[in-house]
């Protein structure tokens, strides 16, 4: 986005219209916070009246007290009230602040539940071109901006024109010689404010696109860390985010240096409206009789009271200008996320009491970018109880095949029949439910192991958990842990090696009891003898259920029922594994070559 067409974004009443529709569960805060608002500019130049009316009128005893007699009553009586106003005011204004500030929390806890929502059910593909940090950004910083748009931005600047025209008002109502006299400078104002408020806004576009690029830089690089250090490239690294920091830090100084231009200029301009007021009534004060010096000396005090209550406004008011306008920004690209329609879609309807585990792929192509065709015209049966192995080169298609089954990604033709009815057919949940997975790539949260095995799913009884992890005796490995099935493992699981993550998430896939087993490359960074125990688990498990297996070491798959070899995206043989040796084909070329 340009930054010409950033700064439009202010206008944009279509899409100041949808953030407003977030506040509309809590339109009674709204409301109330409008009223608050109106009622603060009203009270607002009730202040300077009361001081004109006691140094007019209260300094020479004019009136007597109502309920204070004597010399002074009526002045006491007038300060009082003074003093219940100003009480009354700072209430509101408390309530107020409490009000907007509480809006704005609620809209964004909203708003960041149906983003996170709306990320969950993304096509893995979005997640393979778009940053994590970036998403990030998103879900944290960006929202935390569109809170600015009722707790800074757009309540609070109603407030502040209402007072402005409040104030306005009642200085043309007391005197409009005067007040156009205290307005002479107000155009130098006017320009400055406009420059400050572009200035500001340029810099905020650039601080937050920088942040962004910090956020997704660092995300990569602390997940990436270890690759950093194993090549030393410590110092490169560090050179990228300099520049990347460097540009986040001139962008925040030509900010800072707006404010603190502007700011003295709003000084200055206050200082000459000030300047005009006091010279214009020192010079018709000459001309008046003495006894009209107090009702002079009594307007020009609630008119430099007004002044300050004017200038007060003003001098912050483009600042939350450009406080709605990078929220605005900010909401634009989080609704870019909400409208992003590459999403699985779940509208399937058919749930069957048992789910007999036969697929089918009829004519499956499929690309990652609609362009190169990762799998092209696969047709495959894959009958009930089946173990069937994917073998072939890396980039050949084994693990997209087993993609599409759980609907991660969408085919772009074909079709993939679950007992002889379309996946597209059963909701996501059920579908899934029914696929156990087990990756190569083993991920953990952070949490207890506990938590890892179940996925926090309640209905999971412990005793479930302890039976899942005996059946591939891992059970005595989580005893001997601080704290045992308590124990916290750290983000990606990293207290932990490799072989054990690998363990970890084979048990969690026992734990679910699936239909279909789907072990990518389940083995290939288990030792020797965590891979015994892993195949004693896999002939129990793998008995009367659909398995299919993605296997590097072609020694783990002897005794599968079936083996398709893939190359390029296709199926080019298929059979046991006596049937294929005897080919001598690409599978016998494949098995020779790790074990001769």
């Amino acid at each position: 986005m340009t930054d010409a067409r950033a700064r439009k974004k202010i206008f944009d009443l279509r899409l100041l219209k949808r953030i407003l529709g977030f506040a509309s569960p809590y339109r009674g805060k709204f409301y109330m916070a409008i009223l608050l608002a109106i009622i603060t500019a009203m009270l607002t130049p009730v202040r300077p009246l009361l001081i004109q009316i006691s140094i007019r009128d209260g300094l020479q005893d004019k009136f007597p007290g109502k309920f204070f007699d004597g010399p002074g009553g009526f002045l006491i009586e007038i300060t009082i009230l003074q003093i219940f106003l100003l009480a009354t005011e700072s209430l509101i204004k408390f309530y107020f602040s409490l009000l907007s500030s509480g809006l704005g929390q609620s809209v964004i806890r909203d708003i960041r539940q149906k983003t996170f929502r709306k990320i969950l059910g993304l096509n893995l593909t979005q997640f393979d071109k778009t940053p994590i940090g970036t998403l990030t950004t998103r879900t944290i910083n960006d929202i935390e901006s569109i809170n600015d748009i009722f707790s800074d931005g757009l309540i609070p600047i109603l407030a502040d024109l209402l007072t402005i025209l409040s104030v306005l008002t009642y200085m043309f109502w007391s005197d409009w010689q005067i007040s156009l006299i205290c307005l002479i400078p107000f155009p130098i104002l006017i320009i400055a404010t406009y420059i400050f408020k572009e200035s500001v806004n340029r810099s905020f576009i650039k601080v937050r696109n920088a942040v962004s690029a910090l956020n997704a830089f660092v995300q990569e690089h602390i997940t990436g860390m270890s690759l950093v250090q194993a090549f030393a490239a410590e110092e490169q690294e560090q050179e990228k985010f300099r520049k990347i920091n460097s540009e986040h830090r001139n962008s925040n100084i030509k900010a800072i240096f707006a404010y603190s231009v502007f700011f003295p200029v709003v000084e200055l301009v206050s200082a000459l409206s000030v300047a005009l007021l006091v010279w214009w009534s020192a010079h018709h004060a000459l001309d008046l009789p003495s006894d009209k010096a107090g009702e002079i000396t009594g307007l020009v005090t609630s008119f430099i009271l007004c002044l300050n209550l004017l200038f007060r406004p003003l001098r912050i008011l483009a600042d939350k200008f450009n406080v709605l306008q990078m929220g605005m920004i900010a909401s634009e690209r989080v609704f870019k996320v909400l409208d992003n329609d590459d999403v699985t879609i779940d509208n399937g309807t058919f749930n069957p009491d048992v789910i007999k585990g036969e697929i089918t792929f009829r004519n499956v192509c499929f690309s990652y970018d609609n362009l190169n065709y990762v799998l092209k015209d696969i047709n495959l049966q894959i009958q009930q109880g089946e173990t069937l192995a994917i073998v072939g080169h890396t980039g050949s298609g084994k693990t997209s095949l087993t993609g599409l089954i759980s609907r991660m990604y969408q085919p772009q033709e074909g079709e993939i029949l679950l007992d002889g009815s379309n996946i597209r057919e059963y909701p996501l949940p059920v579908l899934r439910g029914s696929i156990g997975t087990v990756l190569q790539d083993v991920f953990l949260f952070s949490g207890s192991i506990r938590d890892n095995l179940t996925l926090r799913n309640p209905d999971i009884p412990f005793e479930k958990v302890i039976e899942a992890c005996q059946l591939i005796d891992i059970h005595e490995f989580i005893k001997s842990l601080p704290g045992a099935y308590d124990y916290e493992v750290k983000e990606r699981g990293m207290t932990l090696s490799m072989g054990q993550r690998q363990l970890i998430s084979f048990a969690r896939a026992l734990l679910y009891d699936p239909d279909i087993l789907v072990l990518d490359e389940a083995t290939s960074s288990i030792d020797t003898e965590s891979e015994l125990l892993i195949q004693k688990a896999i002939e129990k498990l793998v008995a009367g259920r659909t398995s299919i297996i993605i296997a590097h070491r072609l020694s783990t798959i002897r005794k599968a029922d079936r083996i398709i070899v893939m190359d390029k995206g296709e199926i080019k043989e298929q059979g046991t594994h006596e049937q294929l040796m005897g080919q001598n084909g690409l599978y016998s070329r494949l098995y020779s070559l790790q074990f001769d």
